[in-house]
């Protein structure tokens, strides 16, 4: 498929922006504070937008950040976001580099215990995965504004496994506790969770700004500045 895109964003502006806001808001027409996400293809979508606006954000190929095929990105932007300007971006034509071994583990979790189907709950196993290799909790790398926006997308597109927390377990702690427990492995040396030194580390709270928060903050922190910094806007 070759290289397009609409005039109206030149690819250069695409290519450099690094701002969760403005790359939400291309996709979608909207800033991430006014979205209703009340349906659930709404939900869908915004959950798209912040997955793909926070991988763009980490710099590199896209494809490769969100975990997608260019085929697969291409195909996801088509049906989701059609009436946006990016269409094929400027990515490279060629497909996101192999998973490792431990992001196709996380996938094939995610898809062996699916709630629906189509196109988008394979896309999703997979930028998840990918996503969870990131340093951060779970919903912050997938672009979320807080962590119950990953629990209700779990809990819609993976229900049988997002069932299994019950403890309220972190996802990504999560995630790895059912692969060890159903390949016969344990995990944990302690037997109960409360008498483990890592609690924290498993149900710790996972509160936080989110990555569209901060950035939202850091532009109006610059604007002040730049206010500041001319005595004629001072008043």
């Amino acid at each position: 498929m070759a290289d397009t895109i609409s005039a109206s964003v030149p690819a250069a502006h695409v290519a450099e922006q690094r701002d969760v806001n403005k790359l939400y808001g291309l996709l979608t027409g909207r800033h991430p504070t006014e979205v209703d996400i009340s349906d659930n293809d709404d939900f869908d979508r915004h959950v798209l937008a912040c997955v793909l606006a926070a991988s763009a954000m980490d710099g590199g190929q896209l494809p490769e950040r969100a975990g997608l095929t260019n085929q697969e990105l291409n195909a996801l932007l088509v049906q989701y976001f059609p009436s946006s300007p990016i269409r094929s971006c400027i990515w490279r034509e060629q497909s996101a580099l192999p998973a490792d071994d431990e992001t196709n583990m996380v996938r094939d979790l995610l898809l062996a215990q699916r709630s629906t189907y189509g196109e988008v709950g394979g896309w999703l196993a997979t930028m998840i995965a990918r996503r969870a290799m990131e340093p951060n909790h779970l919903w912050e790398d997938l672009g979320l504004r807080k962590r119950d926006e990953l629990s209700r997308l779990l809990m819609r597109h993976f229900g049988p496994l997002a069932a299994r927390n019950t403890k309220n377990m972190r996802w990504k702690r999560f995630f790895y506790r059912i692969l060890c427990e159903d390949d016969g492995l344990v995990m944990c040396t302690t037997p109960v969770c409360t008498e483990c030194n890592d609690f924290d580390l498993c149900f710790g709270e996972e509160s936080g700004e989110s990555r569209m928060a901060g950035r939202r903050r850091d532009h109006l922190g610059r604007l002040d500045d730049s206010v500041q910094a001319v005595p004629s806007l001072r008043g």
